[in-house]
């Protein structure tokens, strides 16, 4: 029987949904999936950090029947007050580490280090962390490559909607040029709302009474996540390394209700589209901007908390991915279609030559 050891960094929405997942379905994971899951470690900012390596790792079915905000694990046995992020990833036997914490558009810390470490002490790593990839992903992918391990981040873009794994296993023998889409789904039902007759100051505030947006909306409203989420899905399809100043960024405060309203009367619907093309020099050119749709364009009919990318490609001409991008559940998938990932790279004789090659490189 395989199995992996998982450390969980970081025990908010995300990973408290993996740790749900693990539970209901150890029994038929092996069957289905090929591997078992046992969780030895987790770390989180106020509850501390819970290490347990021996037997069946830790319990997880009293922690999810708690509160999240009312967690202590310096009361539990292998816990302690203090998350020791960098000792439980570094020294804490586990085979995969789950980077689940916020994202920091400006360095991406602490989970870039978080990241670091895991690769540095031999160990995979999957997150849904949109800012180290975006900000340094080009330099993790290569010191994974050098150390023999995998990075995966699949619930960067489109949370469990496999987007990045459909561009690298679907697109072979494709020449893709550019791509557009609407990868935020808090901006998206704000639009739809006000298109529906709300203000922008109210649309917000429902979004946010429904959980689709934060405290602090700025970073969906004003594009700055769909930013970083062009610069990732640049860098994948494109073989592009842009940074932030690479991707100019306009975000809803550049609209009125005026303007929403007055589009749908004429058969158009604002989106919020963060998009990227190859230039005829091979350059990449990128942006968010609200653009005004037609009715028959690849976007327009995306509503609501939905994501969709629209694929422009030599052969096949557009193609369009569309599912969920947010919700902790979905975006928690994303961590096991990552585990899943790592499974299958490292069980394929050619793909564990290729990593023993790159870890001797």
């Amino acid at each position: 029987m395989t199995r992996y050891d998982l450390a969980l960094i970081g025990f908010g929405g995300v990973n408290r949904a993996l740790a749900e997942l693990i539970a209901e379905r150890a029994d038929t994971m092996e069957a289905e999936l090929g591997f078992t899951l046992r969780v030895v470690a987790i770390t989180d900012l106020r509850a501390g950090s819970l290490v347990r390596t021996d037997g069946p790792g830790i319990d997880l079915a009293p922690l999810l029947a708690v509160e999240p905000g009312e967690l202590d694990f310096s009361m539990l046995a292998g816990g302690s007050p203090d998350p020791r992020n960098e000792w439980v990833i570094r020294e804490v036997p586990a085979d995969i580490v789950a980077e689940a914490t916020f994202t920091n558009p400006t360095d991406g810390e602490p989970a870039l280090s978080h990241v670091r470490w895991a690769v540095e002490a031999g160990k995979h790593v999957c997150t849904t962390n949109k800012g180290p990839v975006a900000l340094h992903g080009g330099a993790l992918k290569e010191l994974a490559r050098r150390h023999g391990v995998c990075f995966e981040f699949e619930g960067t873009v489109m949370s469990g909607t496999p987007v990045l794994r459909t561009a690298r296993r679907m697109f072979g023998g494709l020449a893709v040029n550019g791509f557009e889409g609407v990868m935020n789904g808090t901006s998206n039902y704000v639009l739809g709302r006000v298109e529906s007759g709300l203000s922008f100051a109210d649309a917000v505030a429902e979004a946010q009474a429904l959980g689709y947006a934060e405290a602090d909306p700025t970073a969906d409203i004003e594009g700055y996540d769909v930013q970083l989420k062009v610069m990732i899905l640049a860098g994948e399809v494109l073989g592009a390394d842009l940074g932030r100043a690479d991707v100019p960024c306009t975000g809803l405060s550049a609209l009125t209700a005026g303007d929403v309203r007055r589009a749908a009367a004429e058969g158009l619907r604002w989106k919020l589209v963060g998009s990227a093309s190859r230039r005829p020099d091979g350059t990449v050119e990128a942006r968010v901007a609200p653009v005004a749709l037609p009715t028959e364009h690849a976007l327009a009919g995306v509503s609501g908390p939905v994501n969709a990318v629209a694929f422009h490609t030599d052969l096949l001409g557009t193609v369009t991915v569309a599912g969920p991008g947010a919700g902790r559940v979905e975006t928690a998938y994303a961590l096991l279609s990552d585990v899943i990932g790592i499974h299958e790279r490292t069980t394929t004789p050619a793909s564990v030559e290729t990593l023993l090659e790159a870890g001797r490189a």
